[in-house]
């Protein structure tokens, strides 16, 4: 049986990710396949938990490297529970973020530096790589704007509170922009950038673009 494909999506919070993983879904399954959609945070019954503790707006005092920590306690277990048995039966799995958040939110926003994360996730992970990552890159502006409405229509209509990161300073919030930035320009291989305020037409066209090459790439292996 051929190994599945492995791809993430990338992006500050309100950059569109979860629409778009909607729509790939959709189109993937329209052509007979059947992806397996999870996150990170979450995606299993421990890392919904995690989720909790991490984007609740009330989890005060996390230190920089226990929240670190956390986010690759998550990851390890979705990797065992959900990714590697995808991959080994041959699925394509869409995932809602994976190292590089950890890279540009930990290692750029809270400022641990690059090295620690990918140390960390080669002990966790394996090295386990996606074979694509799709990085969605509006303006900051607008990504923020969009996260920040979206948490409150949830926090008031779901009761759901997941707006601990969108409470941080605009400083924060470059830092990551500019570090997923410079994962894409390191890893320019693997991450597709795709960048501007652009409708959610325009981005899911340059997606399936990106993504049917790389689908058309692992049938010719």
């Amino acid at each position: 049986m051929p190994q599945g494909l492995f791809i993430t999506f990338e992006g500050l919070d309100g950059s569109g990710k979860t629409t778009q993983i909607k729509r790939l879904g959709a189109w993937m399954r329209k052509r007979g396949a059947d992806p397996v959609v999870t996150r990170q945070p979450g995606g299993t019954e421990t890392g919904d938990r995690i989720r909790e503790l991490l984007l609740n707006s009330r989890t005060g005092g996390l230190a920089p490297l226990s929240e670190m920590a956390l986010m690759f306690a998550d990851r390890a277990q979705a990797i065992a529970e959900v990714i590697e048995p995808a991959l080994a039966a041959g699925k394509t799995i869409l995932c809602d973020r994976f190292t590089d958040s950890t890279e540009a939110y930990q290692g750029g926003g809270r400022e641990l530096g690059s090295d620690l994360v990918l140390a960390m996730h080669q002990l966790i992970c394996g090295g386990l790589q996606p074979d694509l990552t799709l990085l969605l890159l509006p303006s900051l502006e607008r990504s923020l704007e969009r996260a920040r409405r979206r948490n409150e229509r949830a926090a008031a209509d779901e009761a759901k509170d997941e707006g601990r990161f969108e409470a941080e300073q605009e400083a924060f919030f470059q830092r990551v922009w500019e570090k997923y930035r410079a994962i894409a320009s390191r890893d320019s291989e693997r991450v597709v950038t795709i960048e501007g305020d652009l409708s959610i037409d325009e981005v899911q066209e340059q997606i399936i673009e990106a993504v049917t090459m790389r689908l058309t790439q692992a049938h010719k292996k």
